[in-house]
């Protein structure tokens, strides 16, 4: 009588046939792997240690709630730090289009709520600007953008700045996300409202010397960590290639 449960009997078992090299090959390929597998570990672990020294050095180089100065300062400068809105530093707007309004081929970076940058024929802003994709699973993620570009309807686009751009990249990057899991918290679902980014408090050296210099500290540090994370994901792909390859 049958339970309804599949399973396997030692016919079927011996019945399917796997393809193995002989012992020498199976080494080979065994070897070939293991090295594979320790350089993607190997940059894994750099690029998870140049995450964590950014997020140590974002708390010591701005300062903690109510303090007027950070902990961690470069050389030569002493006055405090003021506090100022985004809507009062820069101008806030959003983009106008649908997601799937980009071109293959454009001529135009199109900036939406995901990480990857696409292509459109019509160019709405220039830059220097900074989009931040205002939902999503991605809701926050930021990109500097330069040249002319478009947007997303739900992606804000921010221009004419009166502080170092680098510098607020990186102040923003600090605040906004503990801003937006506040919201979730709430219950709300995380997305970005206008009213969030033109009322977001910032910490900022009235010296615009100590702006480009923390801006560009933080500019090297996210260009070090996009460079590993290009080639780790470099790697994840060539494995998955061998392993089509090499495997009958």
């Amino acid at each position: 009588e049958s339970t309804g449960v599949p399973s396997l009997s030692k016919t079927v078992i011996n019945s399917v046939g796997a393809s193995v090299p002989s012992y020498e090959e199976q080494q080979k390929i065994g070897a070939f792997f293991k090295h594979l597998d320790n350089t993607i570990a190997l940059y894994q672990r750099k690029l998870d240690l140049l995450k964590e020294q950014k997020k140590g050095f974002l708390q010591k180089m701005f300062p903690k709630n109510g303090a007027k100065v950070p902990e961690l300062r470069f050389k030569g400068f002493t006055d405090d730090w003021e506090e100022r809105k985004l809507g009062e530093i820069s101008k806030i707007s959003t983009g106008k289009l649908d997601a799937n309004a980009m071109v293959e081929n454009g001529e135009y970076d199109f900036y939406t709520s995901g990480i990857k940058k696409y292509k459109i024929d019509v160019a709405a802003f220039e830059g220097p600007a900074i989009t931040i994709a205002g939902n999503g699973a991605t809701v926050g993620y930021m990109h500097l953008a330069d040249n002319k570009f478009n947007a997303y309807q739900r992606t804000y686009v921010l221009q004419e700045f009166l502080v170092d751009r680098s510098f607020i990249f990186s102040e923003i990057g600090n605040k906004l996300p503990k801003k937006i899991k506040q919201e979730a918290r709430t219950g709300n679902i995380p997305y970005i409202v206008m009213d969030m980014l033109t009322e977001l408090k910032l910490s900022i050296p009235q010296n615009n010397s100590e702006q480009q210099k923390i801006g560009s500290f933080f500019k090297h540090l996210d260009d070090t960590i996009a460079l590993h994370q290009h080639k780790l994901d470099l790697l994840k792909e060539q494995k998955k290639g061998f392993l089509q390859k090499m495997f009958v």
